[in-house]
């Protein structure tokens, strides 16, 4: 694979070559950033779960503050990179590659987008409703499409939600650059390839075979590809902030005590020459706030983690390139670094993602969106009755669709449920259920 397809620029859907633009004052990849800034499904992350519920009087993150947390370390990472490889670049690459921070920053953006509200219970819960309801689904599609039902995956739903041509929208969906979308593709591979995970549905398999094919991905076959340098990077960016932070927040919460995250924050630096070690006591001796020493701590572990996984990027930039099948940065750190994750690994899953008021708002999320799609699937599937009839009403007209295809349909169904808030999800199934009347 080579930097100059790879960084694409070319937009999704339109008509017309789109020329790499970053000679400009805003290149392509600004827009790309900027257009997902102001569009309504980033504006919802706001009211989408993350870990634990949405706030109350204490403020922990949802997916919106962790999407531009992510954003930013991918700067971070992307910028480090660059002036890495800076210097081993042809005159005609140099000014494309210097652009990596920019596409990296709004892939990061994009890259929890297609999530279904309560969090990753969300994901379980619709593949919990297909597979419950087998007998009346299941006959309806083939193979591939049962696959992707039963295996929804926020990731393929992504690149549905950046691609695809919504009701009265224009083609292209959020017409993003070519190299912004192939970062967002974590998986590059059908649900059909019965992998663990996998990055497009059936419905968006000829998007992204344009996309894997304007940037020149590697093909491995099956329509199963090399993954695109870059998702290395926006990867890291999302490991990075996902399982520090969470960390932070269970510290905000009461869950994890200050000494405890201290202690787990400051094992990173224990193969850090005494001077380092020594500037972190004393910052912490001055920083009283436990808030504001936690804090600082996280932000230079974040740091540190860019660092060495920007190196790692580096180290095996040529194996990465060539398509070699490659693990994730974060799992090659080493030293302190490593040791330290692990230990933050074990105590989220042991205290934080087990905790009881995390797994209340699954149970809900269960319930809520199986109740949901049992409602919406019926009414769109059958919509001559009297109830499906004022059930759609209540369906965007965006989502709806005019095919015949059952698939199609429900996948209607999910691009509106998958797109709604927490809070617009339980309001909506109080509605239904009758639990609470709508008010004027």
């Amino acid at each position: 694979m080579e930097w100059t397809k790879l960084l694409d620029a070319s937009r999704f859907g339109a008509t017309g070559a789109t020329k790499n633009t970053y000679d400009t004052a805003r290149t392509n990849y600004q827009h790309d950033f900027d257009r997902l800034i102001f569009s309504s499904p980033f504006r919802r992350l706001q009211n989408k779960t993350q870990v634990f519920p949405l706030p109350g009087s204490i403020f922990v993150h949802n997916r919106l503050t962790h999407s531009l947390e992510v954003s930013s370390v991918g700067r971070s990472l992307g910028q480090n990179v660059y002036l890495q490889i800076s210097e081993t670049l042809s005159p005609h690459e140099k000014p494309l590659v210097a652009e990596i921070p920019g596409i990296i920053a709004a892939a990061c953006l994009a890259h929890d987008m297609g999530n279904p509200p309560f969090g990753h219970s969300g994901e379980e819960a619709i593949r919990k409703f297909f597979e419950d309801n087998s007998g009346v689904f299941k006959p309806m599609v083939d193979s591939w499409e049962w696959s992707d039902l039963v295996r929804f995956e926020g990731n393929a739903n992504a690149l549905r939600l950046l691609t695809q041509q919504l009701t009265g929208r224009r083609t292209g969906g959020f017409r993003l650059s070519n190299a912004v979308l192939a970062s967002v593709v974590k998986y590059p591979y059908p649900s059909a390839s019965g992998k663990k995970k996998f990055g497009f549905f059936k419905s968006e398999a000829n998007p992204f075979l344009s996309i894997a094919h304007a940037t020149g991905m590697h093909s491995v076959g099956n329509m199963e590809f090399c993954r695109h340098p870059l998702v290395y990077l926006v990867e890291a960016a999302d490991d990075i902030c996902y399982q520090i932070m969470d960390i932070e927040d269970a510290h905000k919460l009461g869950i994890l005590s200050t000494p405890m995250v201290v202690d787990l924050y400051r094992a990173f630096f224990t193969d850090e020459p005494k001077s380092a070690r020594d500037r972190i006591t004393s910052t912490l001796k001055e920083v009283q706030d436990p808030n504001e020493q936690v804090a600082y701590l996280r932000a230079i572990v974040i740091s540190k983690l860019v660092e060495e996984c920007a190196r790692i990027f580096v180290d095996n930039l040529k194996p990465i390139m060539d398509g070699e099948d490659f693990s994730s940065l974060l799992e090659k750190i080493s030293g302190a670094s490593h040791t330290a994750m692990e230990a933050i690994k074990n105590l989220a899953v042991e205290r934080v993602y087990n905790h009881r008021k995390v797994v209340e708002i699954e149970i809900a999320g269960y319930q809520i969106l199986g109740s949901l799609l049992e409602i919406f699937c019926d009414a769109v599937l059958h919509p001559q009755t009297g109830l499906s009839k004022k059930v759609i009403r209540l369906v965007p007209n965006q989502y709806m669709t005019s095919s015949d295809d059952d698939y199609t349909k429900i996948m209607s169904v999910l691009d509106f449920v998958s797109g709604m808030t927490d809070v617009y999800a339980l309001e909506t199934y109080r509605i239904i259920k009758g639990i609470n009347l709508p008010t004027l």
